[in-house]
């Protein structure tokens, strides 16, 4: 189970390594984070440091990971396959108006921008399965990309948690993106 209390979004990476790429059949994310859980009486047991190994010694699997190269793309075969691609960054990171990471401001050309932000509701839980299925974008090849790689497994989440086919993660994402000068970049509005 993950926990980073807030908007989930290592928490979100976390799940997609385990359950996307590696193939565990039960990786969970504490939707609303640990206060949710506490806010409804959940249990938490502090162990000291020793006591961890110990915990996690008693609860071994024989599961071994069964990776799964499908679950990710890199730019090969993102120029190769195509397909829709979603930005999961702030719109105006999008738009290219602000970029406060990365030397370049923009987008990749032909994506579009569904910031991750937007699949969690006023309380800090992810909006409904049915209100995300309205809102994520749509096509038969997904793929989710974001600054590093981080945020566009929130949106790849969101799909899971939507009950929809999940995106490929464009794993080096902007970063990568615009190492080449020669790749065209794109500003304004998807």
């Amino acid at each position: 189970m993950f926990d980073d209390q807030g908007g989930r979004l290592a928490a979100a990476r976390g799940w997609w390594m385990l359950a996307c790429w590696a193939g565990h059949p039960d990786v969970r994310v504490l939707d609303g984070g640990i206060q949710v859980w506490q806010a409804a009486a959940g249990e938490t047991v502090p162990l000291a440091p020793n006591e961890v190994s110990r915990e996690a010694a008693a609860g071994a699997t024989a599961w071994q990971p069964d990776y799964h190269d499908t679950a990710w793309i890199g730019l090969e075969r993102l120029a190769a396959e195509g397909g829709q691609l979603i930005d999961a960054r702030a719109a105006s990171r999008f738009r290219g108006e602000e970029e406060p990471l990365d030397p370049v401001a923009g987008h990749i050309p032909g994506a579009l921008c569904h910031p991750c932000a937007d699949n969690l509701a006023a309380d800090g839980r992810f909006q409904s399965p049915a209100a995300l299925a309205a809102t994520l974008p749509q096509a038969e090849w997904l793929t989710a990309y974001c600054g590093s790689g981080v945020t566009a497994c929130h949106n790849i989440l969101a799909y899971a948690v939507a009950g929809l086919a999940l995106p490929r993660l464009y794993v080096g994402s902007w970063s990568e993106w615009i190492e080449d000068a020669g790749r065209p970049v794109a500003t304004g509005p998807a």
